[in-house]
C-alpha cells in the first residue's frame, strides 16, 4: 500500500531542509538580478548553521523510503530558490545520472566524483533529441572518437567538471545511432563560449558547448556499446531511461517554487481577512469570496501533482518501471506550476507584480518545470503511446 504519511524522523529531515532553504531564499533577488555572477559554491551561512544543526536523524525501514524523500527535499530546497543553495554538492548533475544508469563499472570509478552536465539540446534540436546532429567519428588508428557540433541550454554548464554528451556515430541509422560520450572540461576542442541569458532560473549557470575536431579516448563512450540495432533506439533508449528519475525531479523542483508561491499567497490573504473555509464541502466554494476560492482551487491542483509526482517517485522505490508515470507527473506538474504562480499573481494585484517581493521570479523560474527534460508536449506524446499503444508514426 502506498503511504505518503511523514514519520517523526521525516518531519525532522524536511523542518532542516526548510531552514536551509529559508536562509538561500535570502540571495534569491541579488543573484538573480546579477545574473552574470556565479553563485557561490558556499553561503557564508553554511558553518554556523551546520554546526548549530546539529546531525540528520538516522532513517530507518518505518521512514519515507528514499526516492520519496528525496522528492520531498527536492520541493523543500526549491521552496527557498531555484539556483542557490547553503552548501552546493560537487557532483549530482544530470549527466551523473546518466552515468549511473549507463556507465560501465569502471567509467562509474573514474567520472563518479566529477560533477557532469548532460548536452543534448542544439540549435536545430530542441524537444525531439532524435535529431541530434552533432558527430562522433571513430579513429581506429588513434582508438580515439572525434567530436564535432554545438550544444546550447547546457545545465551546470560553467560548474561542471565534464558532460555527458549526445552525438550521432552514424546519422542514416537515425535513433539507434545516437550515443552518449564522456567529455571533461580541458579538452582540446571542447570550448565553453558563454553562459546564456535567460528568462528563468537567472542565476543558474546554462552553457553553450562548441565541440571542434575534439579527440577523447575509445572508451570514453557511455556504457562501451558501439553497436547500431536496426530493430530498435539502441543505446538511445538506454540512456532515455535517465529521465524516468529525473523527470519527477523536474517536477518536484517546480511543486517547491509552487509551493512557495502558495505559502506566501495564503499569509497576505489571511493578513487581508480573506477567510480560507476547509469545511465547505462539495459545491460550499461558492459561498467563499473569489479570491478564497481561486486560492483553494490552486491548493488542489499542486496536491494532485505532488501526488503524481511521490507516485512516481515510489514505483522507482520498488523497483517498478515508471516511464508513463514519469511522464505523467512531469507533464501535470509542467501545466500546474504555471497556472498556481501566474493565480497567485493575479489574485495578489499589483504586489503579485512588485519586485519587492518574489511572486513575479517564482513565475518566471517555474516555466522551465514544463521546458526541460522534454517539454509537456512531448510528456503527453509519450503519455499517448503508453495509454493507447500509439507508434511513433501514428503521432505524426
Amino acid at each position: 500500500m502506498i503511504d505518503f504519511r511523514l514519520t517523526e524522523t521525516d518531519r525532522a529531515q524536511l523542518e532542516r531542509t526548510r531552514a536551509e532553504a529559508m536562509i538561500c531564499r535570502r540571495y534569491a533577488r541579488e543573484l538573480d538580478e546579477n545574473e552574470e555572477e556565479m553563485i557561490p559554491d558556499t553561503l557564508p551561512e553554511a558553518d554556523d548553521f551546520y554546526a548549530q544543526a546539529g546531525p540528520v536523524p538516522s532513517t530507518g525501514p518505518e521512514d519515507t523510503q528514499g526516492p520519496v524523500m528525496m522528492l520531498l527535499q527536492t520541493m523543500g530546497h526549491y521552496w527557498g530558490d531555484y539556483s542557490v543553495r547553503l552548501k552546493r554538492p560537487m557532483r549530482g548533475g544530470l549527466g551523473n545520472a546518466a552515468l549511473a544508469a549507463a556507465g560501465t563499472e569502471e567509467q562509474k570509478r573514474k567520472w563518479g566524483d566529477l560533477l557532469l552536465s548532460m548536452a543534448i539540446t542544439e540549435p536545430g534540436c530542441g524537444s525531439d533529441p532524435s535529431r541530434v546532429a552533432t558527430t562522433a567519428v571513430l579513429d581506429e588508428t588513434t582508438n580515439e572518437w572525434i567530436l564535432n557540433g554545438e550544444k546550447i541550454f547546457v545545465t551546470t554548464g560553467i560548474r561542471a567538471h565534464g558532460v555527458v554528451l549526445w552525438a550521432t556515430i552514424d546519422k542514416s541509422a537515425g535513433r539507434a545511432g545516437i550515443k552518449s560520450f564522456l567529455v571533461e572540461k580541458g579538452t582540446p576542442g571542447f570550448e565553453v563560449p558563454h553562459k546564456e541569458k535567460k528568462l528563468g532560473i537567472r542565476a543558474d549557470d546554462t552553457a553553450a558547448y562548441v565541440f571542434k575536431d575534439c579527440r577523447i579516448p575509445r572508451e570514453n563512450l557511455l556504457g562501451l556499446d558501439e553497436s547500431i540495432p536496426k530493430a530498435s533506439s539502441g543505446g538511445f533508449r538506454g540512456v532515455m531511461k535517465t529521465f524516468n528519475m529525473t523527470r519527477p525531479l523536474t517536477a518536484a523542483m517546480g511543486l517547491g517554487i509552487a509551493e512557495a508561491a502558495l505559502d506566501a499567497t495564503r499569509e497576505e490573504l489571511e493578513a487581508a481577512g480573506v477567510v480560507l473555509d476547509y469545511t465547505a464541502g462539495p459545491g460550499g466554494l461558492g459561498r467563499l469570496s473569489a479570491a478564497a476560492e481561486r486560492f483553494m482551487r490552486l491548493e488542489a491542483l499542486f496536491e494532485a501533482s505532488k501526488l503524481a509526482t511521490l507516485q512516481c517517485g515510489w514505483m522507482a522505490g520498488q523497483g517498478l518501471p515508471n516511464n508513463l508515470e514519469s511522464s505523467v507527473c512531469k507533464a501535470h506538474a509542467g501545466s500546474a506550476v504555471r497556472q498556481i504562480t501566474q493565480g497567485c499573481i493575479e489574485i495578489l494585484g499589483a504586489a503579485g507584480v512588485s519586485r519587492e517581493h518574489l511572486f513575479e521570479k517564482w513565475m518566471r523560474d517555474c516555466r522551465i518545470t514544463d521546458i526541460y527534460e522534454g517539454t509537456g508536449e512531448i510528456q503527453r506524446l509519450i503519455i499517448a503511446r503508453g495509454l493507447l499503444d500509439y507508434t511513433r508514426h501514428d503521432l505524426k
